[in-house]
């Protein structure tokens, strides 16, 4: 797979539970500084909650992922959340879920329901984004191969620079699993006038 999917912007949901307020906040990030910024936002706003539960997923393979109960019983709000996130195939996304309490003890599976449910409909409410995994190649070819390159640009590059001096060199973001085929016919279709290597 060369592409994964986060969201275009941030989103809010909220819902009563048995008394208790439920405020889910989700937002795209590209780091884990991002979901600082954004939970510190969060509490400073929602300074008087009872809890301000979160979960977090970054990278192309979602290596990089975070959950936090925030004082509610051990894996009833941090994991729902995370889970929500993890159901709809989404990376770079943080949720933050508030609660603000209402007075009835919704136990374990009820928080669980609770978190995990407001999670989903805040993640629900996104507009999807694609997000490209892609590796740079620089290219070099010379004015006489430049219309060649440019068709093979148009069908393998998601993006591409040019700068044109004596020569051309460009550098263009190819998705991960075509570089080698994108490489291979630089060197065949211009009979190894034209050069590229990974930038």
């Amino acid at each position: 797979m060369d592409y994964y999917y986060s969201i275009v912007e941030h989103k809010t949901f909220e819902d009563k539970i048995k008394g208790s307020r439920f405020i889910a906040n989700v937002f795209p990030i590209e780091s884990k500084e991002d979901a600082d910024k954004y939970l510190h936002a969060i509490r400073k706003e929602h300074y008087d909650a009872t809890h301000n539960c979160y979960a977090y997923i970054l990278g192309s393979q979602g290596l990089e992922y975070r959950a936090n109960d925030d004082g509610e019983p051990n894996g009833s709000a941090g994991n729902p959340i995370l889970f929500s996130i993890k159901k709809y195939k989404l990376s770079d996304v943080l949720v933050v879920v508030t609660r603000f309490y209402g007075g009835t003890k919704l136990g374990v599976g009820g928080l669980a329901r609770a978190y995990g449910g407001t999670a989903e409909e805040v993640v629900k409410l996104c507009k999807r984004r694609k997000i490209d995994i892609t590796k740079k190649v620089k290219i070099y070819t010379t004015y006489d191969d430049i219309n060649t390159i440019k068709r093979l640009l148009d069908e393998y590059a998601v993006t591409f620079e040019e700068v044109y001096t004596d020569t051309i060199e460009i550098t263009a973001d190819i998705p991960l699993s075509k570089v080698e085929k994108f490489r291979a016919q630089i060197t065949e279709q211009t009979a190894d006038r034209s050069g590229s290597r990974e930038a």
